[in-house]
């Protein structure tokens, strides 16, 4: 079974342009975010696509593998055009974000194997309990509600589940029933290409979160726990918290 990774990598983001391209630390954010990846035991290839093409010659510059894509409202729909195009063979196909340098290549193995011993599984992903009442209450971060076989029964900016006769600070600590959904995810091949031929659905378009589009076509998604989330960088103090914990370790 042919095992690929994509790093989804557009150049311009809202909040902190050309955050793949910065490089501090000496090396861009993107060539961390390889490096990470490549980390990995299970990932037989792994690739950075892109509609850049100042980011595709700085993953050539560091020796990574980069193709050039068209414009895509999404990382999905970006991974497909790659799975079409240079991946033609993959039997999984792996997305890891391009802003998430610190990535366990632990946890991005563990997210290949739940999807390999799920047979009946479309698709997986990743995501850790919630300790925190500030996480908990974020909309920008995302919960996922889980089966008792661990495939996921819906996902939400909301609190979910919610609590009627506890207080969630009693349950944070160690008791935690909440899970934060983490945005990688591993695709078997056909259902991915079908995927992305799907209009976006009623309860994506609400929630905006696209995962709901494969719930919500009656896809199967398997849900691995992790100890802890990996941390995106999304504004430029995100960006220079990681640049000290780099220097911490180096």
């Amino acid at each position: 079974m042919l095992v690929c990774g994509v790093i989804p990598a557009r150049l311009h983001s809202t909040r902190l342009p050309g955050k793949l391209l910065l490089n501090e630390t000496g090396k861009s954010l993107i060539q961390h975010t390889w490096e990470a990846a490549a980390g990995s035991e299970r990932l037989d290839r792994l690739i950075v696509a892109t509609d850049s093409l100042e980011i595709l010659e700085c993953v050539h510059g560091f020796g990574g593998k980069a193709c050039l894509t068209g414009e895509h409202p999404n990382g999905t729909d970006r991974i497909a055009e790659v799975a079409k195009q240079e991946l033609f063979d993959a039997d999984i196909l792996v997305n890891i974000q391009g802003d998430e340098p610190e990535i366990s290549p632990v946890f991005i193995d563990q997210l290949i194997d739940v999807l390999i011993q799920s047979p009946t599984a479309d698709m997986a992903t990743l995501a850790t309990p919630i300790r925190e009442l500030e996480q908990l209450q974020d909309p920008s971060c995302t919960k996922v509600v889980c089966r008792t076989d661990g495939s996921a029964m819906y996902f939400s900016r909301l609190p979910i589940p919610y609590t009627r006769d506890q207080s969630p600070e009693f349950l944070l600590p160690d008791q935690s029933p909440w899970l934060l959904h983490l945005g990688i995810y591993a695709y078997r091949r056909p259902f991915l290409l079908n995927l992305t031929q799907i209009p976006p659905t009623p309860l994506e378009q609400l929630e905006k979160l696209e995962q709901l589009r494969a719930l919500e076509s009656g896809a199967t998604i398997q849900v691995a726990q992790v100890t802890h989330p990996s941390v995106g960088i999304d504004t430029p103090e995100d960006y220079a918290q990681f640049v000290k914990r780099y220097q911490q370790i180096t």
